[in-house]
């Protein structure tokens, strides 16, 4: 018999079991990174969380404290935690029951706006600005009007007139003197809202709460208040 026609044997040397094994060692070296580059990038990302924060609401805080603490007290604002910055001296801003702007008033947005709105379009903020609002605040009293339903619509129309003039005056002002490109960006991120009486502050400057008396000259108020972008980013971490 031929034994060239019969099926030969396979053997096995050493170096094949040897290659095979390498082979499964790399596949799970090549597992082990991919799980440890995931695990970074995790880990990377959830420390973007607080440096996104301290970068924009804590630096705005800042950034407007440096600015306008010395001048708070002479034009009756305030800086709140939130970046509100806050005019609460109803006699300087407006007659009652008007709308049109005082003098002393005109006087301080000439000193105060063209400040803050350099540090909203700076490199540091500008990119994180979802919204600035000027929002208007009237008391719950209307003068004559005892019906409070009545006294709501009628402060609601005054809040919203007095945003309107103040954003107005500033975009119009000769002495603020924005530029084209800055009026352009006030147009697409500056809003004018008229909340009434809707959120009445107490003697102690914060929102009225159960059991407590409204200030009726504090509640009285126009806020600058910035919203930034800095919730959509922790989403989109989170959402990644």
């Amino acid at each position: 018999m031929n034994n060239t026609l019969l099926p030969r044997k396979k053997h096995h040397s050493k170096e094949d079991y040897w290659i095979s094994l390498s082979d499964m060692m790399t596949s799970l070296m090549m597992l082990f990174l991919l799980i440890s580059v995931i695990y970074m990038i995790k880990v990377q990302d959830s420390v973007k969380v607080p440096q996104i924060y301290k970068e924009t609401t804590q630096g705005l805080n800042h950034a407007l404290k440096k600015e306008f603490d010395q001048d708070l007290n002479k034009w009756g604002a305030v800086i709140d935690k939130d970046l509100t910055v806050r005019f609460q001296q109803p006699d300087i801003l407006f007659a009652t029951g008007s709308s049109v702007l005082t003098p002393r008033f005109k006087e301080i947005l000439d000193e105060f706006f063209t400040r803050y709105l350099k540090i909203m379009m700076s490199k540091q903020f500008i990119n994180n600005i979802e919204e600035i609002r000027i929002e208007g605040y009237t008391s719950s009293i209307w003068e004559g009007e005892s019906d409070r339903e009545k006294a709501y619509f009628k402060n609601m129309t005054l809040s919203q007139e007095r945003t309107r003039a103040t954003l107005e005056y500033i975009m119009t002002s000769d002495k603020i003197n924005l530029s084209d490109d800055q009026k352009e960006w006030l147009m697409k991120y500056f809003s004018a809202i008229g909340f009434s009486s809707g959120h009445p502050l107490s003697s102690s400057g914060r929102c009225v709460i159960d059991g407590e008396s409204e200030d009726c000259r504090l509640s009285q108020r126009v806020e600058f208040r910035v919203r930034t972008n800095i919730e959509r980013k922790v989403a989109d971490i989170v959402e990644k």
